[in-house]
């Protein structure tokens, strides 16, 4: 388990259901986790009992994002299109609303860097986000990630098209 004084970050287990039913219901995340619809317990479910799965074999690695005080899970971490050849991978943060601006994840980030680059050997971490959330595009600029273009009209949402701005980071 990796840990900080404010947070610590753990695998997926199967007490995590109603945690991930929550986080993955909730509307105002679903833009930026390509989401059209509820997500029903049984899926997660199912989700959950494959999500052990090797790094290497299905590609990604969801970590939850823990309050380091009440244990309480708080969001969750994501290490995604994991490309072992190039040594780099995505990654994304999804914290419950309740829990959001209390440093949960720039806590995760400051955890997943040094993770990232010793134990799983990555050479860069990327991340896409909404041109319009301010938030996410100041967390990802003060973990040292730089914005590398801007893809046009790449999201859409009940507005209309917005961009979306990448963002990398060399380890």
């Amino acid at each position: 388990m990796l840990r900080s004084d404010l947070i610590f970050l753990r695998p997926l287990e199967a007490d995590d259901l109603e945690f991930l039913y929550a986080l993955e219901n909730d509307p105002a995340v679903w833009g930026v986790s390509d989401t059209l619809a509820p997500v029903s317990r049984h899926v997660l479910r199912q989700y959950l009992d494959s999500a052990a799965a090797d790094l290497f074999e299905v590609r990604q690695l969801r970590l939850v994002i823990g309050e380091g005080a009440t244990g309480a899970a708080v969001g969750t971490l994501d290490v995604f299109g994991f490309e072992p050849l190039h040594q780099r991978a995505g990654v994304g943060i999804t914290i419950l609303a309740e829990h959001r601006r209390h440093g949960y994840a720039r806590a995760a980030l400051e955890l997943l860097l040094p993770y990232a680059r010793q134990v799983l050997r990555l050479h860069q971490l990327y991340c896409t986000v909404a041109a319009d959330n301010a938030a996410s595009l100041q967390l990802f600029a003060a973990a040292g990630f730089r914005e590398v273009g801007v893809r046009r009209e790449w999201l859409r949402t009940a507005a209309g098209w917005q961009d979306a701005v990448e963002l990398q980071r060399l380890l």
